[in-house]
């Protein structure tokens, strides 16, 4: 079978495949409790529903390693035509990846780009976004508005994801050029992707006298805790500089409310597309790209109508 190399796609390229024949696909995704993954498995879901001949199972491994692998080997066990799966942890990909292609059970990773695989085996592939990008233009937006100079804090993702990894790499990237150098980091740590716990960080910064003046979160949910515990403060947020990733409803809604300076939009919708196209790609024998990016996109109050 013929594979293409990595390629860039925009979601107006992405083609519906349809189905000649009954076609079951297991699904893992990392957690249900995230706002982005939310809408990316329910892009999922109906994308499939448009597809009588394809059916899909979607499990929800709670942020636990162990319970993925499993969810894996059930499918496996269950005879599925092939496997989607949003990874909990980076570092596991290599394991999944080799435990499908021992089973020559087509494996195609959502979002997550497995660590350390330069190649995929023959059935396998990865529908995503440079996370990279993402965090190099909240870091760029934020430094322009910051005119180069001031201090800030970083609130990362659950450490060892690449979207933690990658993300917050480019902003200490863009922070050491020249233009953006005389921005001071006070502090980083991790809120876990979710809101409560970025409260809870930002409200233990305040309270120990560090006040940032800009907020580089990792994605929209932390930022939103972040505002909310600063709000609660007293801390006004024409004073604050707060960007976040991944373009949610809720952070559109703190966008265009003011709070939220910026967000940068991740295609749930055309990762969700994409890696089910690829898989059924690859179940019919068809030639497929072995790495399908769909690009991230800066959104602030001059172009959230079209994002809407």
């Amino acid at each position: 079978m013929k594979r293409l190399s990595f390629v860039v796609v925009a979601l107006s390229s992405l083609v519906s495949i349809s189905a000649h024949a009954d076609i079951n696909i297991g699904v893992s995704m990392s957690r249900f409790d995230d706002n982005f993954l939310t809408d990316l498995r329910r892009s999922l879901q109906s994308y499939s529903d448009t597809m009588d001949e394809v059916s899909i199972q979607v499990s929800d491994a709670q942020g636990s390693i162990g319970r993925q692998q499993s969810q894996i080997q059930d499918f496996i066990a269950n005879d599925v035509d092939a496997i989607i799966t949003m990874l909990v942890d980076a570092d596991t990909g290599v394991t999944f990846s080799e435990i499908a292609d021992e089973n020559d059970v087509p494996l195609v990773f959502v979002n997550m780009l497995p660590s350390n695989m330069e190649n995929f085996p023959d059935k396998q592939a990865w529908v995503g976004s440079n996370e990279y990008q993402a965090g190099e233009l909240q870091a760029t937006y934020i430094c322009e508005q910051l005119n180069g100079k001031g201090d800030a804090v970083i609130l990362m993702g659950q450490l060892g994801t690449t979207g933690q990894r990658g993300r917050t790499a480019a902003v200490r990237d863009v922070l050491d050029t020249d233009e953006c150098n005389n921005i001071n980091i006070l502090d980083e740590q991790t809120a876990e992707w979710m809101r409560t716990p970025a409260m809870d960080v930002m409200s233990n910064w305040i309270s120990s006298g560090t006040i940032p003046d800009a907020v580089f979160a990792n994605n929209d949910e932390m930022a939103i805790g972040s505002i909310m515990a600063m709000k609660s403060s007293g801390i006004s947020m024409d004073d604050v500089v707060v960007g976040g990733v991944d373009g949610t409803q809720d952070g559109f809604y703190m966008l265009e409310s003011g709070d939220l300076d910026i967000t940068v939009f991740q295609n749930a919708k055309g990762q969700a597309q994409g890696s089910l196209d690829t898989a059924l790609k690859i179940v019919r024998g068809q030639e497929f790209e072995e790495r399908v990016e769909i690009p991230f996109e800066i959104v602030t109050l001059d172009n959230i109508d079209s994002f809407k």
